[in-house]
């Protein structure tokens, strides 16, 4: 029976609500081949004035239970950075390796180079994150998996003025590019906002009081990324109270499906805006008949 993938039980059962103090997060939801079936496994990071944490879940597969690791990871606390942890999921023994010690941040709270955090089962690394991978595979001693975990989204809590700064893999190049928000909401202009990537801005909205929800499509390498945008609580909520909303999902990566794919539309992609809390929803419906699209949803809290 195929296991379905949703991100509404994802985000109704296992995501925090962010820390309005400005508690950054970054969650991404893979797929991953695990005892023989198809399963959700959730990785969140999260950073606070003292320290960082990981968060690793794994679900059942025939039910709404998850399975939680969580490793604190405080700077003067160098042990805690390597180490190793089992649980179980529907009988099948779970190992989760990682090592920070060397770990770079730029301002995320998950790293960018120098670590790994690896998940073995039946002796596969199902699931391999970071740049170290031989490191990893030298101290695990286990084999690679036969199929690899597919990345299905990735969700970000970032805090800021006016910039917003994220990377993310949004084409077929498998490399991570800088996105970066900006807006001008206040002052004696009208508001306005831009979106770049790599340092080129490939979307200016003037006038933003009235196009504060809308998409745009742009080429990234050639490849086509659906960008929408719904920045209500910028203009209309207190600051701080609530976020604005921006979903980049690339069109295409899979080869067997149509570039326009219309059997995965936004349904209440950005909500209805009528109020200035709640969450805007975001549903799917992708099984596992084909690949999942990827898309990353960034929430970006204004703060003074």
């Amino acid at each position: 029976m195929a296991y379905k993938y949703s991100p509404r039980r994802q985000s109704s059962q296992r995501q925090p609500a962010p820390n309005k103090n400005g508690q950054s997060s970054v969650t991404c939801g893979y797929q991953a081949q695990i005892g023989g079936s198809w399963r959700n496994v959730t990785i969140l990071w999260n950073k606070n004035l003292m320290s960082n944490s990981l968060t690793i879940s794994v679900d059942d597969a025939e039910s709404n239970h998850h399975h939680t690791c969580k490793i604190d990871i405080k700077p003067w606390h160098f042990w805690a950075k390597r180490g190793y942890k089992s649980f179980e999921v529907d009988g099948d023994q779970i190992e989760a390796y990682w090592d920070l010690r060397s770990a770079k941040f730029t301002g995320s709270p998950e790293p960018c180079t120098d670590y790994y955090v690896a998940l073995v089962s039946d002796e596969e690394v199902v699931l391999l994150l970071g740049d170290y991978s031989n490191k990893a595979y030298k101290r695990i001693k286990a084999r690679p998996a036969l199929i690899d975990a597919i990345l299905v989204y990735k969700k970000e809590h970032v805090y800021g003025k006016k910039s917003f700064l994220t990377r993310a893999k949004l084409d077929n190049k498998n490399r991570e590019h800088d996105i970066i928000v900006e807006s001008s909401t206040s002052g004696p202009r009208d508001p306005e906002m831009w979106i770049s990537i790599d340092g080129i801005v490939l979307i200016n909205i003037k006038n933003l009081q009235w196009k504060f929800r809308g998409n745009e499509t742009i080429l990234i390498n050639q490849q086509p990324v659906q960008v929408y945008w719904d920045v209500y609580a910028w203009l209309f909520c207190d600051p701080g109270s609530n976020y604005g909303l921006f979903i980049f999902k690339p069109v295409g990566l899979d080869p067997d499906c149509d570039k326009d794919d219309k059997s995965s539309t936004h349904s209440g992609v950005l909500g209805d805006g009528s109020e200035c809390s709640g969450e805007s929803k975001y549903y799917s419906t992708l099984g596992y008949s084909r690949a999942p699209q990827y898309c990353l949803l960034l929430y970006c809290w204004k703060i003074e």
